[in-house]
């Protein structure tokens, strides 16, 4: 469970309430502060150092699982900004603990079930920058603050220039662009960037993210969130079944949806024309005070 032992057997509500309330980054280092160093290997076997990066090219380092609803939600904006700034930003994913372990996929028992599992995520998620698969007891992730899906962004001189409690990627990419603009302007390698930090708890997005992430870990994990998060989790489980189509396969979903919108909309446009035509014939206009009175140029049409 949560706390002394570090995987979880079962996702427990409560539990994880206990451990966000010592501590919303769980006693991870703050900005400025230097990034404890670790070395790890990635799924394909790379071996990768923290400090190797320091003096030569500033990190996004990112926290999560396959089966954790806040890593569903924020790995495509983390792809997006690797596409935008991997060639100035070294981007890590350290692969820990399963947020909801099932049936299908269940609390690690070995390294090679983790490394399968992070194997899942970076194909699923289609992850082109290194996955690093942490040990068993999470000795990295501990370090870190061992909370779901954070993201810490540390700059050349191996300082914590910015922190995300939720890998949010759209205070990551001010993040991102504030110290690659600190760094040209004023020729220095550590900075504190938009504030340091962003405590925001995953947004609502999260939940429409919650059933695919769960499906992982298997039946058992959907039964238990069902449980442990009640009526709310309920329904971020079926909003998420809603929500699939569109996530699996926005271009498609969004297309039929603009059409339908457009539609729509056509018909609410020709039903506005052919009333404002019919109330023209009247001799008299409504207006705002439910008066009566003879139309003239000035009059002016109530909303219909």
């Amino acid at each position: 469970m949560f706390g002394s032992k570090y995987n979880y057997e079962r996702f427990s509500r409560n539990a994880l309430l206990k451990d966000m309330a010592r501590s919303k980054f769980g006693g991870a280092p703050e900005p400025g502060e230097d990034a404890p160093d670790f070395t790890l290997r990635s799924i394909d076997g790379e071996k990768i150092r923290l400090s190797d990066f320091q003096d030569e090219k500033n990190v996004l380092l990112t926290f999560g699982s396959v089966t954790c609803p806040a890593t569903a939600a924020s790995i495509k904006g983390i792809t997006d900004l690797y596409d935008d700034y991997g060639d100035e930003v070294q981007f890590l994913f350290v692969y820990v603990r399963e947020a909801h372990p099932g049936d299908e996929l269940s609390a690690h028992s070995s390294m090679d079930e983790k490394a399968e599992a992070a194997e899942l995520l970076r194909d699923e998620e289609g992850i082109e920058f290194p996955v690093l698969v942490d040990d068993i007891g999470g000795k990295v992730h501990r370090k870190y603050g061992k909370m779901p899906n954070p993201s810490f962004l540390i700059d050349k001189s191996g300082r914590i220039a910015f922190r995300s409690l939720s890998s949010r990627p759209n205070g990551l990419r001010d993040a991102i662009k504030e110290l690659l603009q600190v760094q040209e302007q004023r020729g220095t390698d550590h900075a504190i960037v938009n504030g340091g930090e962003e405590t925001a708890m995953p947004p609502m997005k999260t939940l429409l993210h919650a059933h695919r992430a769960l499906a992982r870990g298997g039946d058992d994990a959907i039964d238990n969130f069902s449980k442990e998060m009640g009526l709310p989790g309920r329904i971020a489980l079926t909003g998420g079944r809603i929500a699939r189509p569109v996530i699996e396969h926005p271009k498609t979903t969004l297309a039929t949806a603009a059409a339908v919108a457009g539609v729509a909309g056509l018909g609410l446009f020709i039903g506005f024309q052919l009333r404002k035509k019919r109330f023209a014939n009247l001799p008299y206009r409504m207006q705002s005070g439910r008066r009566l009175r003879p139309t003239g140029e000035d009059d002016y049409a109530v909303g219909i």
